[in-house]
């Protein structure tokens, strides 16, 4: 027996695990499908993988660029990765609703809605609900997924009562109230492996050299978050019309995957979300499918024009080609070249 694991024996502290340990929680229980290829591969380094599943994840950005809509997108494939998982969803905006997750084809009989005012009934009530989960043994807990949608909508004990007061003064402690939160949830997510997506509003930094973005609820958050993914939009047309949003990805941080990454997806007004949006510049940029004056040269050496294939991505997109795509993902978003000669 090593010195480090008669020491933990003697110890038998339950916050103290060896790092091999399948019972700690340190261990990689994979990832969570948001729906989209390309976004999976920012997040992950990977087109087969997406969210962590044991990890925070922040989707931040300014309004009506898909943060909602994305995080509801990784609540529907959870949902449909174990008919034994369940979602607890904290709307802070009274924006969800059954319709909604029903028309994205979201089984709402295993979500639970919670409707928190404040950020300490959120942490309350979070913390409740995990402790009830740890009740249950180990080997029987079904996947439990959190969400918090949004942060950046969730007021403090105190701001409410100035509110009711008729104070208008603001409140300098809300910071390290949010602070406080996930330093008390974040350890007792990870032990449980339950991840939590949670969604918030940036600002611009005043007085910045370089014009920035940070979000909301000051540095709390970005301590505690694996990942924190910026989304921004522009317009997408078709010819005049304008038939959805093209949103742009970028990492602001992340453990798994380069920082400061940047991917973009397409989000149709009538269709959703393109899975396969991205993937032909990935693999023209890595000599997969070769750019032939109008045309693309696939690895058969079939050409088509970008139009046939964005319309028929299943049959173009074939397994094998996914998988060369997938090598070309992991060396355009993993930290370090990891493969050998």
């Amino acid at each position: 027996m090593t010195f480090v694991k008669s020491l933990a024996k003697e110890l038998k502290d339950e916050n103290i695990t060896l790092l091999d340990d399948e019972h700690g929680a340190a261990e990689f229980t994979g990832y969570i499908d948001t729906g989209c290829y390309i976004l999976n591969a920012i997040l992950s380094g990977t087109i087969y993988g997406g969210v962590p599943n044991n990890k925070v994840t922040a989707l931040a950005g300014e309004p009506a660029t898909g943060k909602t809509y994305f995080a509801l997108s990784i609540v529907k494939h959870f949902l449909d990765s174990d008919p034994t998982a369940s979602v607890i969803y904290f709307d802070s905006e009274a924006a969800v609703t059954r319709e909604m997750m029903h028309i994205r084809g979201i089984d709402t009989s295993r979500i639970m809605l919670a409707e928190p005012d404040t950020i300490q009934k959120f942490r309350y009530q979070a913390l409740k609900m995990l402790a009830s989960y740890e009740e249950i043994a180990e080997d029987k807990r079904p996947p439990l997924l959190m969400v918090l949608d949004s942060m950046g909508m969730l007021s403090t004990t105190k701001e409410l009562e100035d509110s009711m007061e008729g104070k208008d003064t603001r409140d300098m402690t809300k910071a390290q109230v949010i602070k406080g939160t996930f330093r008390t949830l974040t350890l007792k997510l990870g032990k449980l492996r339950v991840p939590l997506i949670l969604t918030n509003h940036v600002y611009d930094v005043i007085g910045s050299y370089i014009p920035k973005k940070t979000m909301s609820g000051g540095l709390g958050l970005q301590y505690a978050a694996s990942t924190i993914i910026f989304l921004s939009k522009k317009k997408d047309k078709d010819g005049k019309e304008v038939v959805g949003n093209i949103i742009k990805a970028r990492l602001e941080k992340s453990r798994i995957t380069r920082e400061n990454a940047i991917a973009e997806m397409k989000l149709n007004y009538v269709t959703g979300l393109d899975k396969y949006y991205g993937l032909l510049e990935l693999a023209e940029k890595y000599g997969i499918i070769k750019k032939v004056s109008t045309r693309y040269e696939m690895p058969d050496g079939t050409k088509v024009f970008e139009k046939t294939i964005n319309g028929e991505p299943e049959k173009y997109f074939t397994p094998e080609l996914l998988d060369q795509i997938d090598e070309a993902a992991r060396k355009e978003f993993v930290y370090g070249d990891q493969s050998e000669d």
